[in-house]
């Protein structure tokens, strides 16, 4: 007859705290007394894991690949839902996509797609950047309230066609992918970045080409958000496709490969939740589709396919609405070279916590620096980042 006893002390050093357990000796004419023996262990362990959790404990491994999560966690893997004739149809124009071969190019580009009110404001620093690079790039400006006054022949007639945009509402997201259709047009277009208005570059061309057409990811920024200004502006009627553990936020201004402008092209169904159940002022919420619509679509659909973070720096330590603009008086070449060398995104919830995220950028795996561009600058900055452009993006 086998037996199994733990000592208090070998409980403790493997952080658990074992409950007593009474009558776990059936009487022998109930069968094989050590089968019983293991189905109470095995009860004492998931007890025990389940009111005393500890990520330390490695026999939790056993049981699951999680390790010690409480046993609510583990219930969405044993019971799934039936998926929706359209989850389905979904997933499968997704799953073809990803999985499809990458088509090549032997010129690949890089397509700048420019999201503004008209006139762009810093065009002249854009030549500059772009000048004697053709053949790597294509431009396409959406403008939004008037058609633009170009100074740089890289933008002329480059203009396509525009819709009113308004901020927080979907049209955002529908300028967005007006402009993704339009680059998808030519075949060598590789990689695609939204930049708005008041973007500007912070390193040379080779440097951003470099970084964006060879990674291995899209720059689409995801994080969970459990505070008000996160997860709590979603909404049930976004069930059953869209659940609240799935909701994230992030960034609206991202970098994605080829497959993944397809898959957002191609995408109606979790587009339509956003649609119908993410604006500002629904159901007593402010949910804004352009800060969660594609977190949470990629969190879904390719999480091992984006970075989790922007290529494009934004200043929030102001705490507000916006970010913080500058004005030529906060511009200078050590400003730049400050947030060239960053090479940590940092994350903040909205809860009470405030708890503070802050992961390395991982650019193939290798720790470098997060950010190619930077938002948001007023048009008085354009002089001297004209006169500093040379020095700060050849660091």
């Amino acid at each position: 007859m086998y037996r199994s006893k733990m000592k208090a002390s070998d409980a403790w050093h493997l952080g658990l705290q074992v409950m007593p357990v009474h009558h776990c000796h059936p009487h022998p004419s109930k069968g094989p007394v050590w089968i019983i023996m293991l189905v109470c262990l095995i009860s004492v362990f998931l007890i025990c894991g389940y009111i005393y959790p500890s990520p330390s404990f490695s026999p939790c491994y056993l049981f699951s690949s999680r390790g010690c999560n409480p046993l609510a966690d583990w219930i969405p893997a044993i019971s799934t839902r039936e998926f929706t004739d359209d989850e389905i149809a979904s997933q499968v124009v997704i799953r073809e996509i990803l999985s499809s071969p990458v088509v090549q190019s032997e010129n690949p580009r890089i397509a700048f797609m420019f999201l503004t009110p008209g006139t762009l404001p810093f065009e002249k620093l854009w030549d500059k950047f772009f000048d004697g690079h053709e053949g790597k790039f294509s431009v396409y400006v959406h403008a939004s309230r008037e058609k633009p006054v170009h100074h740089s022949k890289y933008f002329i007639d480059r203009e396509i066609r525009s819709d009113k945009v308004i901020w927080g509402q979907i049209s955002m997201i529908d300028a967005e992918k007006r402009l993704l259709a339009n680059a998808l047009k030519d075949p060598d277009n590789q990689h695609f970045v939204l930049l708005s208005d008041s973007c500007v570059p912070l390193h040379n061309f080779d440097y951003v080409y470099n970084y964006l057409i060879y990674t291995n990811v899209s720059f689409i920024d995801s994080f969970m958000d459990p505070g008000p200004h996160g997860n709590g502006r979603y909404s049930h009627r976004m069930l059953p496709e869209v659940s609240k553990k799935d909701f994230r936020k992030g960034a609206q201004w991202f970098t994605m490969k080829r497959q993944h402008a397809l898959i957002v092209i191609a995408d109606n169904l979790y587009y339509s939740k956003f649609q119908n159940y993410c604006r500002p002022g629904m159901d007593g919420l402010n949910c804004y589709a352009d800060e969660h619509y594609l977190p949470t679509f990629f969190h879904m659909n390719d999480p091992g396919g984006i970075a989790n973070w922007s290529v494009t720096h934004v200043d929030w330590s102001e705490r507000k609405w916006h970010p913080k603009s500058y004005t030529a008086r906060d511009v200078s070449l050590e400003l730049l070279r400050n947030i060239t060398s960053i090479d940590e995104t940092v994350h903040v919830t909205s809860d009470e916590m405030h708890e503070v995220q802050i992961k390395p950028c991982l650019w193939n795996g290798v720790k470098q620096p997060c950010y190619l561009f930077a938002r948001k600058f007023l048009p008085d900055t354009l002089e001297i980042l004209m006169r500093t452009f040379s020095n700060y993006t050849n660091i």
